[in-house]
């Protein structure tokens, strides 16, 4: 079975973390992700602390594996959850959109793993400094708030620039994916768009519909012009905001029209007019099934594929 440092560092059997994906990544999938041998993370993103809270003492019941939270931030409330994961004896967090440092001293003092996303090398070698246990290194081909490099291009610089172990995001979604994360030299890799389609996840069946029809071409980043751009499939709300990008629109308009539309998307199954957050590789993906079967499928390619090219 191929393991690696992370699987010890965090006490799982497959080097894959769950992506922190908002309003989608919750108690229902977080368990079924770490009792299948991977690490389930719990997306806090603006949710109410009571809710993050209510989602964490669910999934122990649910599993008695070691998962995590993710804490966006630049949320108004994240130094709540990040004082809450403390008092509820979470093991790991995963940070983005911010610097977490301020709040590293506090959970190491609970032995919480801290791993913040990071899109460039200079923010993993801050990360680094900060003291943080590993960082995941997110490529553009990802869903959601995305950076400007790609997985293949940034992966390996950053491996190159830090000592701390290294997980690879974006644009991963089977076996062949996961072999050649490690081949960059990453010692894990972070999965979200391939679990948005699986058994357990709670995401409205329009949303998962939708993915499994999308071709290769079919996400767009909006919102580029705003400094905020967001990987998502292609639909109405994607046309109006390029239409909004072509005009030069004010920021006020943007936000007033991406306003809910990820909880329209991922709760009322709107995909018209909802944000459909899905990375490039949707177009890779095309069945349903359980956390536990799509991660020991992923595994076992990545295995025969490396074996074949040590051979």
């Amino acid at each position: 079975m191929l393991k690696s440092i992370l699987c010890d560092m965090i006490g799982i059997e497959y080097p894959i973390i769950q992506g922190g994906m908002a309003w989608i990544a919750d108690s229902s999938l977080a368990a079924a992700v770490s009792n299948a041998g991977g690490l389930g993370i719990i997306a806090a993103a603006n949710a109410p602390v009571d809710y993050v809270r209510e989602q964490i003492r669910r999934t122990k019941e649910l599993t008695d594996k070691p998962f995590g939270v993710n804490i966006m931030l630049l949320s108004s409330n994240a130094e709540e959850v990040a004082k809450m994961v403390c008092e509820e004896g979470v093991k790991v967090v995963t940070t983005g959109a911010g610097n977490p440092g301020k709040y590293i001293d506090m959970w190491k003092e609970h032995n919480i793993k801290v791993i913040p996303v990071v899109a460039s090398v200079a923010l993993a070698k801050r990360m680094e400094r900060s003291g943080v246990d590993a960082v995941i290194a997110e490529g553009c081909e990802s869903g959601g708030h995305v950076g400007e490099l790609t997985t293949m291009a940034l992966v390996p610089q950053v491996v190159d620039a830090v000592s701390i172990p290294v997980i690879a995001a974006g644009g991963i979604g089977d076996g062949r994916g996961v072999a050649a994360a490690f081949m960059l030299g990453a010692v894990g890799v972070q999965v979200g768009t391939r679990f948005l389609v699986s058994d357990e996840c709670t995401v409205h069946q329009n949303y998962k519909d939708k993915v499994i029809a999308a071709k290769d071409i079919d996400t767009a980043v909006t919102g580029r012009s705003t400094g905020h751009p967001v990987r998502v499939l292609r639909n109405k709300l994607t046309r109006q905001f390029q239409i909004l990008e072509k005009e030069r629109a004010p920021l006020e308009e943007f936000e007033k029209l991406g306003s809910g539309a990820l909880p329209r998307a991922a709760r009322d199954g709107d995909i018209d007019m909802g944000s459909v957050m899905a990375g490039q590789i949707a177009g890779l993906v095309c069945k349903r099934q359980s956390c536990s079967e799509i991660i020991s499928e992923m595994f076992e390619q990545a295995e025969k594929r490396m074996n074949y090219v040590n051979l």
